[in-house]
């Protein structure tokens, strides 16, 4: 009887601990204090122990907290496969929570956000399209963060390009970043394709029709060959008709 009067005890402490308001520190702490034997230290000895209980806590509250973030990355990842890329983007976005000095979380929330873009449909068709451009400054941001963390990550390097050409139209924008990553990966050629582009949009015809070159005397893709030599073709003719 008695032994069930101090579980009854016991219940209505956590009943009243988590029905209230709210649960205060306070609360908190007598429910530590009691799980870990823990009450008033008084001794030298008695405040080591009661460190090293609470240093134990410190450190699973941690490690549980690496695995949540983890686990979300992983999660994330499933759905990119998927190509259910919303969910997918709010998975990084709470990974990034635990990690967010993480350069590869940044890009996968720019990739994430650059497909989000493209079914950010104006469904009202109220001629707004302000959804689609927070989703392509999301990427852009996003990008940027990653290269902020890792100057020399190819693939940040390599999104923001694209981002730059052919979403945001500011080509001029992305010269320095893909110029940047063929210094690291030179046979890099969608790279190239992405560079040449933008220096062809950019008026610097014969910049666009070296890179051509390049991927033409390069590239043992002969698709890549043959659309190089087509967009050479174009530059040169935009070159004599000036």
């Amino acid at each position: 009887m008695k032994k069930m009067f101090t579980v009854l005890i016991a219940s209505a402490i956590a009943f009243s601990c988590f029905t209230s308001c709210g649960v205060s520190n306070r609360s908190i702490k007598r429910m530590q204090q009691m799980e870990e034997g823990v009450s008033s230290p008084t001794t030298i000895d008695e405040y080591k122990a009661a460190i090293a209980k609470y240093e134990k806590r410190a450190a699973d509250i941690e490690l549980a907290q690496q695995q949540i973030g983890i686990w979300y990355k992983i999660l994330g990842s499933r759905y990119l496969d998927q190509k259910m890329y919303g969910e997918a983007l709010k998975c990084y976005q709470k990974a990034i929570e635990y990690y967010p000095d993480n350069q590869n979380l940044y890009y996968y929330v720019g990739v994430c956000a650059g497909y989000m873009s493209h079914a950010a449909l104006d469904y009202d068709a109220s001629g707004n399209s302000e959804k689609r451009q927070n989703y392509l400054k999301l990427a852009e941001s996003a990008y940027l963060r990653a290269i902020a963390i890792e100057p020399g990550y190819v693939r940040a390097l390599y999104g923001i390009g694209v981002l730059y050409v052919f979403e945001l139209d500011e080509s001029d924008k992305a010269v320095p970043y893909l110029e940047k990553l063929l210094t690291i990966d030179k046979a890099h050629t969608d790279a190239k394709f992405v560079l040449a582009n933008a220096y062809y949009r950019g008026g610097q015809l014969q910049k666009a029709a070296d890179l051509y070159d390049d991927i033409i005397k390069t590239t043992k893709d002969p698709e890549k060959k043959a659309a190089a030599e087509q967009n050479k073709k174009q530059v040169l003719d935009s070159s004599y008709g000036k």
